[in-house]
Parts: C-alpha cells; sequence; structure tokens
C-alpha cells in the first residue's frame, strides 16, 4: 500500500477500523496512520474518537474490531 509522506517524512496510510457498538451498530473511522503501525494503536485511536462522540457506546473489545487498510 502507498499512502503519502508526512512532513516527517515517515510513510503514512489511512485504516478503516470497524468498531461494533452496543446498539447492534458498526461505526467505521478512518484512521491515518504509518504503513506499519500495530493494530492496537489503529484500534484505540478510533475508539477514543468514537468515545468522544454522541453515539452510543462502542465495545472497548479489541477482537471485535476489524481494520483494514484502505487501497
Amino acid at each position: 500500500m502507498r499512502g503519502h509522506s508526512s512532513p516527517t517524512g515517515v510513510e503514512s496510510g489511512s485504516w478503516l477500523v470497524a468498531l461494533p457498538a452496543v446498539d447492534g451498530k458498526q461505526y467505521v473511522y478512518r484512521v491515518y496512520a504509518p504503513e506499519d503501525a500495530r493494530p492496537a494503536d489503529l484500534f484505540w485511536q478510533a475508539w477514543h474518537c468514537h468515545d468522544e462522540s454522541m453515539y452510543p457506546r462502542a465495545w472497548d473489545l479489541f477482537d471485535a474490531a476489524t481494520i483494514r487498510p484502505v487501497r
């Protein structure tokens, strides 16, 4: 996957992180991070963004999330 270069010179890409929530829906977030980002870091970045929103609570279970690179 080829992303754009950041000002620091680190290759970055974009990821989709789907979080299941207590209302039975999945909320999907685009996370911009280096191509070698750890899945747990991607999960927590999306989860914290969701947690600060007005949407129903998302499950904070890493194994319940779906993480995919955007190509």
